[in-house]
Protein backbone atom coordinates (compact mmCIF):
# COMPACT_ATOMS: atom_id res chain seq x y z
CA UNK A 1 0.00 0.00 0.00
CA UNK A 2 1.46 3.44 -0.86
CA UNK A 3 -2.32 5.04 0.08
CA UNK A 4 -2.45 6.94 3.23
CA UNK A 5 -5.77 5.77 5.42
CA UNK A 6 -7.69 7.84 7.08
CA UNK A 7 -10.37 7.40 9.99
CA UNK A 8 -13.63 6.15 8.16
CA UNK A 9 -11.15 3.79 5.70
CA UNK A 10 -9.92 1.95 9.21
CA UNK A 11 -12.99 1.89 10.69
CA UNK A 12 -14.27 0.53 7.24
CA UNK A 13 -11.52 -2.22 7.45
CA UNK A 14 -12.91 -3.29 10.89
CA UNK A 15 -16.92 -3.33 9.99
CA UNK A 16 -16.05 -4.75 7.07
CA UNK A 17 -13.99 -7.18 8.34
CA UNK A 18 -16.31 -8.64 11.07
CA UNK A 19 -20.01 -7.87 9.16
CA UNK A 20 -18.34 -10.05 6.45
CA UNK A 21 -20.20 -13.09 6.40
CA UNK A 22 -20.15 -13.82 10.21
CA UNK A 23 -23.68 -12.63 11.19
CA UNK A 24 -25.40 -14.31 7.95
CA UNK A 25 -23.82 -17.45 9.46
CA UNK A 26 -23.94 -17.91 13.14
CA UNK A 27 -27.15 -16.08 13.53
CA UNK A 28 -29.99 -18.96 13.49
CA UNK A 29 -26.62 -21.08 15.43
CA UNK A 30 -26.66 -18.15 18.15
CA UNK A 31 -30.44 -18.44 18.46
CA UNK A 32 -30.44 -22.03 19.14
CA UNK A 33 -28.28 -21.74 21.33
CA UNK A 34 -29.44 -18.99 23.21
CA UNK A 35 -32.83 -19.00 22.79
CA UNK A 36 -33.67 -14.82 23.66
CA UNK A 37 -30.77 -14.52 25.22
CA UNK A 38 -29.06 -14.40 21.85
CA UNK A 39 -28.69 -10.67 22.38
CA UNK A 40 -26.72 -11.25 25.94
CA UNK A 41 -24.66 -13.93 23.61
CA UNK A 42 -23.59 -11.09 21.37
CA UNK A 43 -23.20 -8.93 24.16
CA UNK A 44 -21.15 -11.10 25.96
CA UNK A 45 -18.71 -12.07 22.87
CA UNK A 46 -18.76 -8.33 22.13
CA UNK A 47 -17.31 -7.25 25.24
CA UNK A 48 -14.57 -9.93 25.04
CA UNK A 49 -13.44 -8.24 21.66
CA UNK A 50 -13.49 -4.98 23.11
CA UNK A 51 -11.51 -6.10 25.86
CA UNK A 52 -8.95 -7.85 23.11
CA UNK A 53 -9.18 -4.73 21.05
CA UNK A 54 -7.16 -2.73 24.07
CA UNK A 55 -4.64 -4.72 23.30
CA UNK A 56 -4.27 -4.69 19.42
CA UNK A 57 -4.76 -0.92 20.03
CA UNK A 58 -1.34 -0.52 21.67
CA UNK A 59 0.78 -3.60 20.31
CA UNK A 60 -0.71 -1.37 16.89
CA UNK A 61 0.64 1.60 17.92
CA UNK A 62 3.90 0.37 19.55
CA UNK A 63 4.84 -2.40 16.37
CA UNK A 64 3.31 -1.21 13.50
CA UNK A 65 3.60 -4.00 11.06
CA UNK A 66 1.57 -5.29 7.99
CA UNK A 67 1.97 -8.59 9.29
CA UNK A 68 -0.66 -7.55 12.22
CA UNK A 69 -0.86 -10.10 14.50
CA UNK A 70 1.76 -13.03 13.71
CA UNK A 71 4.14 -9.93 14.18
CA UNK A 72 2.95 -9.26 18.07
CA UNK A 73 2.92 -12.61 18.63
CA UNK A 74 7.17 -12.68 17.34
CA UNK A 75 7.47 -9.36 19.62
CA UNK A 76 6.02 -11.42 22.69
CA UNK A 77 7.77 -15.08 22.23
CA UNK A 78 10.60 -14.56 19.45
CA UNK A 79 10.43 -16.92 16.47
CA UNK A 80 9.79 -20.00 18.73
CA UNK A 81 8.03 -23.26 17.94
CA UNK A 82 5.12 -21.56 20.52
CA UNK A 83 4.94 -18.73 18.27
CA UNK A 84 5.33 -20.02 14.82
CA UNK A 85 2.12 -23.02 16.53
CA UNK A 86 0.04 -20.12 17.36
CA UNK A 87 0.71 -18.02 13.74
CA UNK A 88 0.01 -21.28 11.79
CA UNK A 89 -3.22 -21.32 13.97
CA UNK A 90 -4.21 -18.05 12.42
CA UNK A 91 -3.81 -19.18 9.23
CA UNK A 92 -5.77 -22.59 9.55
CA UNK A 93 -7.99 -20.21 11.59
CA UNK A 94 -8.65 -17.93 8.62
CA UNK A 95 -8.94 -21.17 6.26
CA UNK A 96 -11.87 -22.41 9.09
CA UNK A 97 -13.58 -18.69 8.59
CA UNK A 98 -13.98 -19.04 4.77
CA UNK A 99 -15.70 -22.15 5.17
CA UNK A 100 -17.81 -20.39 7.34
CA UNK A 101 -18.67 -17.89 4.96
CA UNK A 102 -19.06 -20.32 2.30
CA UNK A 103 -21.30 -22.44 4.25
CA UNK A 104 -23.79 -19.61 4.60
CA UNK A 105 -23.48 -18.59 0.97
CA UNK A 106 -24.27 -22.50 0.57
CA UNK A 107 -27.19 -21.66 2.72
CA UNK A 108 -28.42 -18.28 1.22
CA UNK A 109 -28.35 -18.90 -2.56
CA UNK A 110 -30.59 -22.08 -2.99
CA UNK A 111 -33.47 -19.49 -1.56
CA UNK A 112 -32.89 -17.40 -4.90
CA UNK A 113 -31.88 -20.34 -7.42
CA UNK A 114 -32.41 -24.20 -7.33
CA UNK A 115 -30.10 -25.94 -9.74
CA UNK A 116 -30.81 -29.48 -8.64
CA UNK A 117 -33.78 -29.32 -6.23
CA UNK A 118 -32.65 -30.65 -3.78
CA UNK A 119 -31.19 -29.23 -1.14
CA UNK A 120 -27.96 -30.71 0.05
CA UNK A 121 -26.79 -31.08 -3.37
CA UNK A 122 -27.06 -27.46 -3.74
CA UNK A 123 -25.53 -26.64 -1.00
CA UNK A 124 -22.43 -28.19 -1.70
CA UNK A 125 -22.70 -26.75 -5.71
CA UNK A 126 -22.91 -23.50 -4.36
CA UNK A 127 -20.10 -23.56 -1.75
CA UNK A 128 -17.84 -25.36 -3.84
CA UNK A 129 -18.56 -22.47 -6.92
CA UNK A 130 -18.10 -20.04 -4.86
CA UNK A 131 -14.76 -20.30 -3.03
CA UNK A 132 -13.48 -21.19 -6.94
CA UNK A 133 -14.52 -18.25 -8.25
CA UNK A 134 -13.45 -15.77 -5.80
CA UNK A 135 -9.94 -18.00 -6.04
CA UNK A 136 -10.14 -17.25 -10.12
CA UNK A 137 -10.77 -13.18 -8.98
CA UNK A 138 -7.96 -13.38 -6.35
CA UNK A 139 -5.61 -14.18 -9.27
CA UNK A 140 -7.03 -12.34 -11.76
CA UNK A 141 -6.65 -8.92 -10.07
CA UNK A 142 -6.27 -7.85 -6.29
CA UNK A 143 -7.56 -4.39 -6.99
CA UNK A 144 -10.75 -6.21 -8.82
CA UNK A 145 -10.79 -7.81 -4.70
CA UNK A 146 -10.48 -3.99 -2.95
CA UNK A 147 -13.51 -2.70 -5.42
CA UNK A 148 -15.48 -5.65 -4.26
CA UNK A 149 -14.92 -5.33 -0.56
CA UNK A 150 -15.37 -1.16 -0.87
CA UNK A 151 -19.20 -1.61 -2.58
CA UNK A 152 -20.06 -4.67 -0.77
CA UNK A 153 -19.09 -3.10 3.14
CA UNK A 154 -21.59 -0.29 1.69
CA UNK A 155 -24.56 -2.36 0.22
CA UNK A 156 -24.83 -5.10 2.98
CA UNK A 157 -24.61 -1.97 6.03
CA UNK A 158 -27.31 -0.47 4.13
CA UNK A 159 -29.27 -3.38 3.61
CA UNK A 160 -28.92 -4.27 7.44
CA UNK A 161 -29.42 -1.08 8.75
CA UNK A 162 -32.83 -0.67 6.68
CA UNK A 163 -33.31 -4.48 7.95
CA UNK A 164 -33.18 -2.98 11.42
CA UNK A 165 -35.66 0.12 11.28
CA UNK A 166 -38.33 -2.02 9.22
CA UNK A 167 -38.07 -5.05 11.74
CA UNK A 168 -37.73 -2.96 14.53
CA UNK A 169 -41.19 -1.04 13.23
CA UNK A 170 -42.48 -4.67 12.83
CA UNK A 171 -42.01 -5.44 16.10
CA UNK A 172 -44.56 -3.26 18.09
CA UNK A 173 -47.26 -5.55 18.83
CA UNK A 174 -45.75 -8.55 17.88
CA UNK A 175 -46.38 -11.51 20.10
CA UNK A 176 -42.95 -13.37 19.10
CA UNK A 177 -41.57 -10.26 21.34
CA UNK A 178 -42.03 -12.25 24.62
CA UNK A 179 -39.49 -14.83 23.37
CA UNK A 180 -37.34 -12.21 24.55
CA UNK A 181 -38.02 -12.24 28.18
CA UNK A 182 -35.53 -13.59 30.93
CA UNK A 183 -37.55 -16.78 31.36
CA UNK A 184 -36.91 -17.80 28.18
CA UNK A 185 -32.97 -17.38 28.25
CA UNK A 186 -30.64 -20.48 28.49
CA UNK A 187 -28.97 -20.79 31.93
CA UNK A 188 -26.00 -18.05 32.05
CA UNK A 189 -23.30 -20.76 31.60
CA UNK A 190 -24.94 -21.49 28.29
CA UNK A 191 -25.47 -17.57 27.45
CA UNK A 192 -21.80 -17.23 27.69
CA UNK A 193 -20.33 -20.58 26.03
CA UNK A 194 -23.46 -19.76 22.96
CA UNK A 195 -21.72 -16.32 22.81
CA UNK A 196 -18.47 -17.95 22.31
CA UNK A 197 -19.39 -20.25 20.13
CA UNK A 198 -20.62 -17.23 17.55
CA UNK A 199 -17.11 -15.18 18.71
CA UNK A 200 -16.16 -15.69 15.40
CA UNK A 201 -18.69 -12.82 13.96
CA UNK A 202 -16.41 -10.32 15.74
CA UNK A 203 -13.03 -11.84 14.75
CA UNK A 204 -11.95 -9.58 11.76
CA UNK A 205 -10.71 -6.38 13.90
CA UNK A 206 -7.84 -7.39 13.90
CA UNK A 207 -7.57 -6.70 10.15
CA UNK A 208 -6.88 -3.28 11.92
CA UNK A 209 -3.57 -4.23 12.45
CA UNK A 210 -2.60 -5.06 9.07
CA UNK A 211 -3.71 -1.50 8.01
CA UNK A 212 -1.22 0.45 11.18
CA UNK A 213 1.92 1.32 9.25
CA UNK A 214 -0.21 3.36 6.43
CA UNK A 215 -2.95 4.95 9.45
CA UNK A 216 -2.83 8.90 9.13
CA UNK A 217 -2.29 9.85 12.64
CA UNK A 218 -1.70 6.85 14.48
CA UNK A 219 -1.72 8.04 18.08
CA UNK A 220 -5.41 9.14 17.52
CA UNK A 221 -6.90 7.15 14.51
CA UNK A 222 -5.88 3.54 15.48
CA UNK A 223 -7.25 3.56 18.77
CA UNK A 224 -10.83 5.37 17.39
CA UNK A 225 -10.63 2.77 14.66
CA UNK A 226 -10.38 -0.17 16.93
CA UNK A 227 -12.93 1.05 19.32
CA UNK A 228 -15.79 2.90 17.08
CA UNK A 229 -15.61 -0.17 14.61
CA UNK A 230 -15.92 -2.92 17.71
CA UNK A 231 -18.68 -0.96 19.69
CA UNK A 232 -20.63 -0.24 16.49
CA UNK A 233 -20.69 -4.14 15.61
CA UNK A 234 -21.90 -5.04 18.90
CA UNK A 235 -24.74 -2.51 18.79
CA UNK A 236 -25.54 -3.47 15.14
CA UNK A 237 -25.57 -7.59 16.24
CA UNK A 238 -27.44 -7.29 19.48
CA UNK A 239 -30.58 -4.97 17.71
CA UNK A 240 -30.48 -7.41 14.79
CA UNK A 241 -30.93 -10.52 17.39
CA UNK A 242 -33.77 -8.46 19.03
CA UNK A 243 -35.07 -8.14 15.64
CA UNK A 244 -34.78 -11.37 14.51
CA UNK A 245 -36.16 -12.89 18.24
CA UNK A 246 -39.10 -10.78 18.29
CA UNK A 247 -39.80 -11.30 14.58
CA UNK A 248 -39.97 -15.34 14.06
CA UNK A 249 -41.01 -18.24 16.66
CA UNK A 250 -38.44 -20.79 17.92
CA UNK A 251 -39.73 -23.26 15.28
CA UNK A 252 -39.39 -21.14 12.27
CA UNK A 253 -36.09 -19.72 13.29
CA UNK A 254 -35.15 -23.78 13.99
CA UNK A 255 -36.51 -24.54 10.33
CA UNK A 256 -34.49 -21.95 8.53
CA UNK A 257 -31.19 -21.68 11.22
CA UNK A 258 -28.88 -21.91 8.00
CA UNK A 259 -30.81 -18.52 6.22
CA UNK A 260 -32.79 -17.27 9.52
CA UNK A 261 -32.20 -13.55 8.67
CA UNK A 262 -33.75 -13.35 5.32
CA UNK A 263 -36.37 -15.56 7.02
CA UNK A 264 -37.01 -12.40 9.84
CA UNK A 265 -37.41 -10.23 6.80
CA UNK A 266 -40.39 -11.84 5.71
CA UNK A 267 -43.04 -10.68 8.52
CA UNK A 268 -42.85 -7.39 7.34
CA UNK A 269 -41.86 -7.30 4.07
CA UNK A 270 -43.16 -10.78 2.82
CA UNK A 271 -40.88 -12.47 -0.24
CA UNK A 272 -39.57 -9.67 -1.47
CA UNK A 273 -37.86 -8.81 1.89
CA UNK A 274 -36.82 -12.46 2.17
CA UNK A 275 -34.69 -11.91 -1.36
CA UNK A 276 -33.26 -8.58 -0.37
CA UNK A 277 -31.39 -10.22 2.72
CA UNK A 278 -30.75 -13.08 0.42
CA UNK A 279 -29.17 -11.05 -1.82
CA UNK A 280 -27.12 -9.22 0.96
CA UNK A 281 -25.81 -12.06 2.32
CA UNK A 282 -24.96 -13.34 -0.90
CA UNK A 283 -22.56 -9.84 -1.05
CA UNK A 284 -21.51 -10.25 2.32
CA UNK A 285 -19.95 -13.50 2.01
CA UNK A 286 -18.48 -13.44 -1.51
CA UNK A 287 -16.51 -10.57 -0.28
CA UNK A 288 -15.80 -11.55 2.88
CA UNK A 289 -14.47 -15.41 0.81
CA UNK A 290 -12.63 -12.83 -1.39
CA UNK A 291 -10.76 -10.43 1.39
CA UNK A 292 -10.26 -13.68 3.50
CA UNK A 293 -8.67 -15.59 0.42
CA UNK A 294 -6.19 -12.58 0.16
CA UNK A 295 -5.45 -12.02 3.68
CA UNK A 296 -5.20 -15.78 4.21
CA UNK A 297 -2.63 -16.32 1.52
CA UNK A 298 -0.39 -13.08 2.96
CA UNK A 299 -1.10 -14.35 6.46
CA UNK A 300 0.63 -17.66 5.02
CA UNK A 301 3.65 -15.79 3.13
CA UNK A 302 3.94 -13.89 6.29
CA UNK A 303 4.86 -16.74 8.79
CA UNK A 304 6.84 -18.47 5.77
CA UNK A 305 8.95 -15.23 5.47
CA UNK A 306 9.44 -15.12 9.34
CA UNK A 307 11.14 -18.88 8.63
CA UNK A 308 7.98 -20.21 10.90
CA UNK A 309 6.64 -22.27 7.85
CA UNK A 310 8.20 -24.14 4.89
CA UNK A 311 10.10 -21.63 2.29
CA UNK A 312 7.75 -23.77 -0.24
CA UNK A 313 5.48 -21.13 1.01
CA UNK A 314 7.24 -18.30 0.00
CA UNK A 315 7.13 -19.55 -3.52
CA UNK A 316 4.55 -17.72 -5.82
CA UNK A 317 1.69 -18.80 -8.83
CA UNK A 318 0.55 -16.61 -11.23
CA UNK A 319 2.21 -13.63 -9.15
CA UNK A 320 0.17 -14.64 -5.60
CA UNK A 321 1.98 -16.91 -2.81
CA UNK A 322 1.27 -20.56 -3.21
CA UNK A 323 -0.30 -20.14 0.13
CA UNK A 324 -3.35 -18.71 -1.53
CA UNK A 325 -4.15 -21.70 -3.16
CA UNK A 326 -3.41 -24.00 -0.71
CA UNK A 327 -5.86 -21.88 1.56
CA UNK A 328 -8.31 -22.48 -1.45
CA UNK A 329 -8.38 -25.91 -1.99
CA UNK A 330 -8.07 -26.42 2.18
CA UNK A 331 -11.43 -24.51 2.45
CA UNK A 332 -12.83 -26.42 -0.53
CA UNK A 333 -12.38 -29.59 1.56
CA UNK A 334 -13.37 -28.17 4.51
CA UNK A 335 -17.04 -26.79 3.50
CA UNK A 336 -17.45 -29.87 2.09
CA UNK A 337 -16.94 -32.54 4.57
CA UNK A 338 -18.00 -30.53 8.08
CA UNK A 339 -21.26 -29.07 9.24
CA UNK A 340 -22.11 -25.21 10.43
CA UNK A 341 -21.85 -25.78 14.20
CA UNK A 342 -18.08 -27.34 13.96
CA UNK A 343 -16.57 -24.99 11.48
CA UNK A 344 -18.14 -21.90 13.55
CA UNK A 345 -16.90 -24.22 16.94
CA UNK A 346 -13.77 -24.65 15.45
CA UNK A 347 -12.96 -21.37 14.43
CA UNK A 348 -14.08 -19.57 17.59
CA UNK A 349 -11.93 -22.05 19.72
CA UNK A 350 -9.27 -20.92 17.23
CA UNK A 351 -9.53 -17.12 17.69
CA UNK A 352 -10.12 -17.34 20.89
CA UNK A 353 -6.73 -18.85 21.56
CA UNK A 354 -5.33 -16.59 19.12
CA UNK A 355 -6.38 -13.61 20.80
CA UNK A 356 -5.62 -14.95 24.30
CA UNK A 357 -1.85 -14.89 22.66
CA UNK A 358 -1.93 -11.63 21.76
CA UNK A 359 -3.67 -10.21 25.36
CA UNK A 360 -0.61 -12.12 26.84
CA UNK A 361 1.36 -10.57 24.66
CA UNK A 362 0.10 -6.99 25.43
CA UNK A 363 0.41 -7.86 29.40
CA UNK A 364 4.01 -8.77 28.40
CA UNK A 365 4.95 -5.93 27.06
CA UNK A 366 3.10 -2.87 28.85
CA UNK A 367 5.91 -1.45 29.77
CA UNK A 368 6.97 -1.25 26.23
CA UNK A 369 3.56 -0.30 24.78
CA UNK A 370 2.74 2.29 27.92
CA UNK A 371 -0.30 -0.08 28.30
CA UNK A 372 -2.83 -0.56 31.36
CA UNK A 373 -1.39 -4.34 32.37
CA UNK A 374 -4.53 -5.28 33.79
CA UNK A 375 -7.16 -5.03 30.63
CA UNK A 376 -4.54 -7.00 29.07
CA UNK A 377 -4.39 -10.05 31.49
CA UNK A 378 -8.35 -9.76 31.87
CA UNK A 379 -8.39 -10.03 27.92
CA UNK A 380 -6.21 -13.49 28.60
CA UNK A 381 -7.91 -14.64 31.72
CA UNK A 382 -11.30 -14.41 29.77
CA UNK A 383 -10.00 -15.62 26.59
CA UNK A 384 -8.82 -18.86 28.29
CA UNK A 385 -11.69 -19.13 30.35
CA UNK A 386 -14.13 -19.01 27.27
CA UNK A 387 -12.36 -21.77 25.63
CA UNK A 388 -12.84 -24.20 28.34
CA UNK A 389 -16.23 -23.20 28.41
CA UNK A 390 -17.12 -23.46 24.66
CA UNK A 391 -15.29 -27.13 24.87
CA UNK A 392 -16.52 -28.37 27.72
CA UNK A 393 -20.41 -27.13 26.50
CA UNK A 394 -19.65 -28.30 22.85
CA UNK A 395 -17.93 -31.69 24.16
CA UNK A 396 -21.82 -32.70 25.52
CA UNK A 397 -23.35 -31.69 21.93
CA UNK A 398 -20.57 -31.31 19.46
CA UNK A 399 -18.05 -33.85 19.89
CA UNK A 400 -17.02 -33.51 16.84
CA UNK A 401 -16.12 -29.98 16.89
CA UNK A 402 -14.27 -30.34 19.73
CA UNK A 403 -12.28 -32.85 18.45
CA UNK A 404 -11.74 -31.73 15.07
CA UNK A 405 -10.46 -28.12 17.10
CA UNK A 406 -7.95 -30.33 19.67
CA UNK A 407 -6.47 -32.03 16.40
CA UNK A 408 -6.25 -28.76 14.52
CA UNK A 409 -4.34 -27.10 17.34
CA UNK A 410 -2.12 -30.30 18.12
CA UNK A 411 -1.61 -30.68 14.47
CA UNK A 412 -0.34 -27.21 14.41
CA UNK A 413 1.98 -27.79 17.35
CA UNK A 414 3.38 -30.86 16.26
CA UNK A 415 4.04 -29.76 12.52
CA UNK A 416 5.97 -26.33 13.52
CA UNK A 417 8.21 -28.96 15.98
CA UNK A 418 9.21 -30.73 12.95
CA UNK A 419 9.55 -28.18 11.11
CA UNK A 420 11.62 -26.57 13.55
CA UNK A 421 13.49 -29.55 13.72
CA UNK A 422 14.02 -30.58 10.32
CA UNK A 423 15.45 -26.58 9.71
CA UNK A 424 17.85 -26.77 12.74
CA UNK A 425 19.52 -30.31 11.41
CA UNK A 426 19.85 -28.58 8.04
CA UNK A 427 21.72 -26.04 9.60
CA UNK A 428 23.88 -28.11 11.84
CA UNK A 429 24.79 -30.43 9.29
CA UNK A 430 25.67 -26.96 6.41
CA UNK A 431 27.58 -26.13 9.39
CA UNK A 432 29.50 -29.34 10.02
CA UNK A 433 30.31 -29.78 5.69
CA UNK A 434 31.43 -26.22 6.15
Amino acid sequence: MNKKIGLKEAISIGVGGMVGGGIFAVLGLAVSLAKGGTPIAFLLAGILALITSYSYVKLSIAYPNRGGTVKFINQGFGKTVFSGAISNLLWVSYIIMLSLYASAFGSYAPNLLEITHHKTIDFHIYASGIIILATVINYYSVAVVGKIEAYAVVIKLIILVAFIFIGGYGLIGNPELTQLAVTNWEAPIKLFAGGMVIFVAYEGFELIANAAPDIINPEKNISRAYYISVIFVIILYIIIAIVTVGSLPFSKIATAEDYVLAEAAKPMLGQIGFSIITVAALISTFSAINASLLGAGRVNYEIAEDDELDHHFLAKLWNQPIGLMVTAIATLILVNILDLESISTAGSVGFLLIFGIVNFVGFRLSKNTGSNKVIPLVGFVLCMVATVILINQQYETNLLGVLISISIIGFCFIAEWIYKKNRKKIKEDKKTSS
